[in-house]
Order: structure tokens, then C-alpha cells, then sequence
């Protein structure tokens, strides 16, 4: 149960055109402390309730639990969470043997682009497409969790 991910900056729209799929997604958060997030989601049709601990130093990986839960239920629990509920499109891009997570912030988040790729370990290779910018994992303004708090129309 522990996520190894990277995060990155976006640099252009081109990875729309590499999409395989993309989703709409709702998402609050319950708990945004940093030791342990609570978020609940609506991604499509679905719900889901994840738990979320304190990343490793560098920021690629930390404990997390996720779970199905019906949607009305992800409803009414978003009427729970803390002020700031993110809205956003994610779009799955495939590449090589990974799939990049782009995701495409609207309202108070409006033209932030990131993208995340999870991998197997800390140290795995992957191939970097064209679109992709800046590092930034493990800078915690870019966590979905103070995106909330801290929205990308206020920096």
C-alpha cells in the first residue's frame, strides 16, 4: 500500500492529442493534514474514500489506502470536506510501459497542468515525453490536498 509517484509541470496541451481516455473528477478533502490526508472523490460515475500518509523525504512515494464507494455516497460526503473542493480532467497518456495521470485544473485552480506517473520503485526509468516540464515532486503547493487551501489563483 505504499504510491511511488513523480510529479511534473506541463508545458504544452500536446499531451491531449496522446490521450487514451479522459474523466471528469470532483474531489474534497475530509483531513489535509500533512501526516495523513482523507480525500473523497468522484471520478465518472464512481466514488472513492483514500487515505493518504506523510511522503518519504523526496516526495516520490508514502502509505495510501483507497476504497469504492458508491457515488451518491462520495456525494454526500463532499458536502463534509473542507472548503475548497478541487474540480479538474484527467487525461491517461501512455508511455512506453507507464501511463502519465495529466491532470488539467478548473475554477480556482484554472491553468495549472500536472502530470504524475506512478512507478514500481523510486529509482525506475521511464520515458519522458515532449510535453513534459519541470519536476515537481515533493513540493507540497502542488499537493491536490493544499491546492485546496492554497489555490493556484492566489500564488
Amino acid at each position: 500500500m505504499v504510491e511511488i509517484e513523480r510529479k511534473f509541470l506541463v508545458k504544452s496541451n500536446q499531451f491531449k492529442e496522446q490521450a487514451s481516455c479522459k474523466t471528469r473528477i470532483i474531489q474534497g478533502f475530509l483531513n489535509t493534514h500533512p501526516e495523513r490526508t482523507v480525500r473523497v472523490r468522484i471520478k465518472g460515475d464512481s466514488g472513492f474514500l483514500t487515505v493518504k500518509g506523510i511522503s518519504n523525504t523526496s516526495g516520490t512515494s508514502r502509505f495510501e489506502w483507497e476504497k469504492s464507494i458508491d457515488a451518491n455516497e462520495a456525494e454526500a460526503l463532499l458536502t463534509l470536506c473542507e472548503e475548497g473542493v478541487l474540480e479538474k480532467t484527467r487525461y491517461e497518456i501512455p508511455q512506453g510501459k507507464h501511463i502519465f495521470e495529466v491532470d488539467e485544473f478548473h475554477g480556482e485552480n484554472q491553468g495549472l497542468v500536472i502530470a504524475e506517473i506512478e512507478l514500481n520503485t523510486e529509482g525506475e526509468t521511464f520515458e519522458k515525453p515532449e510535453w513534459l516540464g519541470r519536476e515537481v515532486t515533493g513540493t507540497i503547493k502542488y499537493y491536490n490536498s493544499q491546492l485546496s487551501k492554497q489555490p493556484y489563483k492566489n500564488w
